[in-house]
């Protein structure tokens, strides 16, 4: 890697860009972005103004639709599938199933490889609530849906256990997925050692976490076309394009070359376009091969809702440790996380837990950790999967020590930072040098600030003088750990001197291609005087399977990184090629040599103008740890139990961003998504496990009225380190587990609240996530206008009777 100072190309970035008004984008150290502002599309859709996604391709000659008929059972025997008469039925052309699965084929919609592969088809027998049992296939998208909503499943549950449907049945019954070896965390210290040294013990401390939706704009979609050669090319919606052609081509019995799929861009994904969309992929394209014709699908929100399968609930029950001061000596956490139907990547999730936990040094740290098989739709990763859920399990704990011990609890905070120690003791290679280490400035840069202490006092002075709205604040640290991974990169010059870039990364809303671009113009930048003209002869051009092999998965946050670095390693092949002919132009001429003249030059010469690398990571570099801070403030209604939140102020690290304004989005936008897993984002289910908060009417995402009132943003270059790629780090995920700060916030104004109305209410409570509206108000609560009714009757000398209604 190259951890060089020097800066990427700029134009694409901008000082210019829009920023909300009640925002501010600061940035430190002298790497300021200029230029011109980018469509979050991508540079290469200027001149166009559009961008294309799956659904917007157009339908090819004889294209048919498809909809899933998916079990509202947990667990039964599929005896039949019939449809109620109506028009719709009567347009159905085919239902295909799991018996149109070809010879040699197999029964698979998804896979993580090592881990273990989902069905595409619940049979004979239907696991849970949600999973697809056929697909109906028509001549429109409309008379799809409305066959697949008049589909009547005929079950049986003769000889069937009774499901699991919870984490309490998966106990009980004793279902649980393997967690192999090398992906199970290690316990830190001595835990009986740690409790022996405690002054105080919290033996019982419970939290719980629900689920959440992915809620992409785009909802799950592929088309899938026939070819010559029983081949066919899937069109696909696809965070993982190599890992959808392996297992399509699995399912259909084909050689993986038959099988070619392409995503030029993902109208969101957040971690559902990965394992989930292969399960339409493979829909598509086993009717496609059934029916010799093209076949598209485009979820309605109801569908994806139901199988989308979201983020993992958990359970935790722990016993924590610590001295009077306030220092933590041991933490024993007993961990159930609700996988759902299969493993997909939930044995990844115990580590990634684990690891935002030790962002305080928790003297030892001891862990039971259970992953559940459930009769629910598998849970898959979503934006920082575990490490948000590890994050705030930390921030419940240090709460609940604060109450205890009636202390401030940024004190608290504060006290239990690592050292970097302490730091390479919890972390290991993955902490890096000790100039890398910035979340204690960060922290003290927000909690003991001037303006955090007086902000303090003012919410204060607020709940002391009203009585149905509380005010609290909060600040709250983050340690993400980064990991690494290979990447393949394909740079490729024209005879015209224009410019192809491939990766194997895709384009998600998460600037990747922006990134990319800067990139390439970067790494040819020895062969041009002007790096940011040669940014208008660049095009990243889309993921195919076949073209650019071990593509990989798109996520972890890394997939910018490690692009660039494989694009950056293809740059300097090129170079290397076409730097003797620039020379000799420039010995001769005696001027700088023209790109158009240089290029031609060499295509004379036979020179290979096309370099491909596959990035590894150094062995000894496989990790780094991202840090940040944010403090929320906000104010409840104790009456109805809505929640405003004020203003919210983060500090992250960058490092050496590679486009400041590419990362300002992602870390606001992370953020806000985390405060709908924090707040109101309920993805409740009925009582055989079928989701019913199944589309807007009932899932509550944020909206402009529910996002900070003011948000303010810093991005910090941190100390550069040459082995991260030119000193940049990760922005994609980790700043979702500051949105933490806002649910720490309202526990603060909750606990003024029963102060106030409640004194014999205790002041330490269980506040799980989501924290809804009713959460609040019930914590709050609920009779405290009675409570206030008859306090005033007290006064006044009236019997309590008298009190008005």
């Amino acid at each position: 890697m190259n951890g060089s100072a020097e800066s990427l190309p700029e134009k694409v970035a901008s000082d210019d860009l829009p920023i909300r008004s009640r925002q501010q984008m600061v940035f430190t150290d002298e790497y300021k972005p200029v230029g011109k502002p980018i469509t979050k599309a991508g540079a290469e859709l200027q001149a166009s103004g559009e961008a294309v996604y799956v659904d917007d391709i157009p339908a090819p000659k004889d294209c048919l639709y498809g909809a899933f008929i998916y079990s509202t059972h947990p667990h039964a025997h599929i005896k039949g599938v019939n449809f109620k008469s109506s028009l719709a039925a009567q347009k159905v052309i085919t239902v295909i199933s799991a018996k149109d699965i070809p010879a040699g084929g197999k029964n698979v919609g998804s896979r993580f490889p090592g881990i273990g592969e989902e069905a595409l088809f619940g049979d004979p027998v239907s696991e849970f609530a949600g999973q697809n049992v056929g697909i109906v296939i028509a001549e429109t998208q409309k008379y799809a849906y409305m066959a697949a909503k008049q589909a009547v499943i005929e079950y049986s549950t003769e000889n069937l256990e009774p499901p699991n449907l919870t984490i309490e049945d998966a106990i009980k019954n004793n279902s649980y997925f393997h967690i192999p070896p090398f992906l199970t965390p290690q316990p830190v210290g001595d835990f009986e050692q740690g409790m022996s040294e405690a002054d105080h013990k919290i033996l019982s401390g419970e939290v719980e976490l629900a689920s959440q939706y992915y809620f992409y704009m785009e909802t799950q979609t592929a088309l899938a076309i026939p070819d010559e050669d029983n081949c066919i090319t899937i069109y696909s919606s696809s965070q993982i394009p190599e890992m959808t052609q392996n297992v399509v081509a699995d399912l259909l019995g084909l050689p993986y070359h038959n099988v070619r799929v392409i995503t030029r861009r993902v109208g969101g994904g957040f971690g559902g376009k990965t394992m989930k969309g292969c399960h339409v992929a493979c829909a598509c394209a086993l009717a496609a091969v059934k029916l010799r014709r093209p076949v598209r699908m485009y979820l309605d929100r109801k569908t994806d809702m139901i199988m989308a399968g979201g983020r993992h609930p958990m359970k935790v029950k722990y016993n924590v440790g610590f001295k009077s001061d306030g220092t933590l000596t041991a933490l024993h956490m007993d961990l159930r996380i609700n996988a759902g139907i299969s493993p997909d990547v939930s044995p990844l999730l115990p580590s990634a837990i684990i690891g935002a936990l030790k962002k305080y040094n928790w003297g030892a740290l001891a862990f039971d950790v259970k992953v559940c098989k459930t009769n629910v739709s598998s849970k898959s990763v979503m934006r920082s999967p575990g490490d948000v859920q590890g994050s705030f399990i930390a921030e419940a704990i240090i709460e609940h020590i604060a109450s205890t011990l009636a202390a401030d609890t940024n004190s608290i905070r504060k006290k239990n930072l690592h050292g970097f120690e302490s730091l390479t003791k919890f972390y290991g290679d993955a902490a890096g040098d000790a100039t890398t280490y910035s979340l204690v400035d960060m922290f003290d840069k927000l909690a003991l600030s001037p303006e955090y202490q007086s902000r303090a006092a003012a919410v204060k002075r607020f709940n002391d003088e009203s009585r149905w709205k509380k005010r609290g604040i909060s600040c709250v640290p983050i340690t993400y750990e980064v990991r690494l991974r290979p990447a393949p990169g394909k740079v490729s010059i024209m005879n015209d001197g224009s410019i192809a870039v491939e990766v194997g990364g895709v384009e998600i809303g998460q600037g990747l291609y922006t990134k990319v671009k800067q990139m390439a113009a970067f790494g040819l930048a020895d062969l041009v005087s002007d790096a940011d003209g040669l940014l208008d002869k660049i095009r990243v051009i889309q993921a195919d399977s076949l073209s650019l092999v071990q593509g990989g998965y798109t996520g972890g946050s890394t997939t910018s990184e490690v692009s660039c670095e494989a694009v950056r390693e293809s740059c300097a092949a090129l170079v290397e090629r076409l730097k003797p002919i620039k020379e000799s132009i420039e010995a001769k001429s005696g001027a700088a040599a023209p790109w158009s003249a240089l290029i031609a030059q060499a295509t004379m010469a036979s020179v290979n103008l096309s370099a491909h690398a596959y990035w590894k990571p150094d062995p000894s570099f496989l990790k780094y740890i991202n840090y940040g801070a944010g403090v929320s403030e906000v104010e409840i209604d104790v009456l109805t139990g809505a929640t405003t939140i004020l203003r919210s102020d983060l500090l992250y690290d960058c490092g050496q961003s590679l486009n400041p304004a590419v990362d300002l989005g992602q870390v606001e936008g992370s953020f806000v998504q985390g405060v709908g897993f924090f707040t109101n984002e309920e993805y409740s289910t009925n009582a055989d496990g079928l989701v019913i908060n199944d589309g807007t009417w009932t899932y509550k995402i944020p909206t402009v009225d529910t996002i900070p009132k003011q948000l303010n943003v810093e991005l910090i270059n941190s100390a550069r380190d040459q082995k991260r790629v030119l000193s940049s780090k990760a922005s994609g995920e980790p700043p979702l587990l500051l949105a933490a700060s806002v649910h720490c916030a309202m526990r603060e104004a909750i606990r003024a609240a029963r102060t106030e109305f409640a004194s014999e209410s205790p002041l330490t409570f269980q506040m799980d996530v989501p924290a809804t509206m009713a959460d609040v108000k019930e914590l709050c609560g609920l009779d405290v206008v009675e409570r206030h009714l008859q306090s005033l009757s007290a006064k006044a000398g009236l019997p309590v009777a008298a009190t008005p209604p």
